[in-house]
């Protein structure tokens, strides 16, 4: 028998779209809590991938742990019906922007009104507050505004954007350790429900390292650097012999004495232009060039082994096929696979982080639309089958 996950007996309505809000209600539901998805009643959440509301596998994964019932909120009829289930749940997360919460009486005070002591998640583009609160947003417009995509990429290249959707994914983490937070002070500490006001852009603002606080100090602004750190000589990329890359960091004074051993150019270390972290900072050149001549006299797998052996940190670049069949993803299991009714055995990310107690659990991979109507609009909001039935012949749910 599985043991109890720690939020069992927390409710989740999820009242969002695309992404970081809807994440933050599955990372809540990976550790037992009960998550109601709502969704458009044609054509189900954007996430489906399926012009149909029907299922993909991303949706799969993305919408695990979760339960889908139809509800336009775009109807007078389904806004009072939104009003009537958030009293019934611990936590209610959506993302629309501050006017259309307003116009659909979704907006903080008339949740509160009905809701006092529930945690109200507004993951917004800009914040509720601001004078750009009412700009709409994704990732890629949170990464442009955040820093983040004018700092990576290649100093004589034009910035690029992450290649994954990151500011969504930190900011849904970012999300749910505010909704843990707010639960604890109700809950433990004896306080009462309150509002959670998250931009999306402030997640990647909060990982921008000393860039503010440097240009505050200094008047210099973070540029792009491609791979390299200015002030951590050697960490940087390379390309071995067998046309791949690798990452290695050797940074500091002992890993770089490593490195130089390994190498068999011990006297490295010794050398004026290398023998400190700042004199290697400013012989950078002359040093990458050395060790990029090294690593492409050996394969990825070999660098790999070798490095990693002497206690230097170092890793392939890695896609996804790489991933996918590496021992310690599946040994650690970093990846589970689940067993989903269209997609078979489906490959998955598992649950994170790791809890020795209370690990979480994939109990359901994403619903198909609407499949617990009935148990949440009968059995939880206690309305009648034929009250249910005109609803849905109505177009509501």
């Amino acid at each position: 028998m599985k043991p109890a996950l720690p939020l069992d007996g927390i409710r989740v309505l999820d009242l969002s779209t695309v992404l970081a809000a809807p994440v933050t209600a599955t990372f809540l539901g990976d550790f037992g809590a009960e998550v109601v998805k709502v969704e458009e009643p044609r054509h189900g959440d954007f996430t489906r991938g399926t012009a149909t509301g029907e299922r993909s596998p991303y949706w799969a994964q993305e919408a695990r742990n979760k339960k889908s019932v139809t509800l336009d909120l775009r109807t007078p009829h389904g806004q009072g019906l939104v009003r009537s289930l958030v009293p019934l749940f611990d936590v209610v997360i959506t993302n629309y922007r501050p006017s259309t919460l307003s116009s659909w009486g979704l907006d903080p005070d008339s949740l509160r009104a009905v809701a006092p002591d529930a945690i109200l998640v507004y993951v917004t583009g800009y914040g509720l507050t601001g004078p750009y609160s009412d700009r709409g947003s994704f990732d890629r417009i949170a990464s442009a505004f955040a820093g983040l995509t004018y700092v990576t990429g290649d100093p004589d290249r034009e910035p690029v954007r992450s290649g994954y959707s990151t500011i969504d994914y930190m900011a849904a983490y970012l999300g749910a350790f505010s909704v843990v937070t707010a639960l604890y002070h109700r809950d433990t500490a004896g306080g009462g429900g309150q509002v959670i006001d998250l931009a999306l852009y402030e997640a990647g603002f909060r990982a921008s390292e000393d860039a503010l606080t440097s240009y505050a100090t200094t008047g210099r602004v973070r540029e792009r650097l491609g791979n390299r750190n200015p002030k951590i000589v050697p960490a940087s990329d390379f390309t071995t012999s067998d046309k791949r890359r690798i990452s290695l960091h050797a940074g500091t004074n002992p890993l770089f004495r490593k490195l130089a051993a390994l190498m068999e150019r011990p006297e490295l270390p010794g050398l004026p232009q290398y023998a400190t972290r700042a004199a290697r900072a400013e012989n950078a050149e002359s040093l990458y060039t050395t060790i990029a001549d090294w690593v492409a006299r050996h394969t990825a797998d070999e660098l790999t082994g070798l490095l990693n052996s002497a206690g230097i940190p170092a890793s392939p670049l890695m896609n996804i096929a790489d991933i996918a069949a590496d021992p310690h993803y599946l040994e650690r299991g970093t990846i589970t696979t689940v067993d989903d009714p269209d997609f078979g055995r489906l490959p998955m990310a598992a649950p994170i982080p790791r809890l020795s107690e209370t690990p979480g659990q994939i109990r359901t991979t994403g619903p198909a639309l609407g499949e617990h109507n009935t148990e949440i609009y009968e059995g939880l909001l206690g309305l009648s089958s034929q009250e249910v039935a005109d609803l849905h012949a109505d177009g509501v749910i």
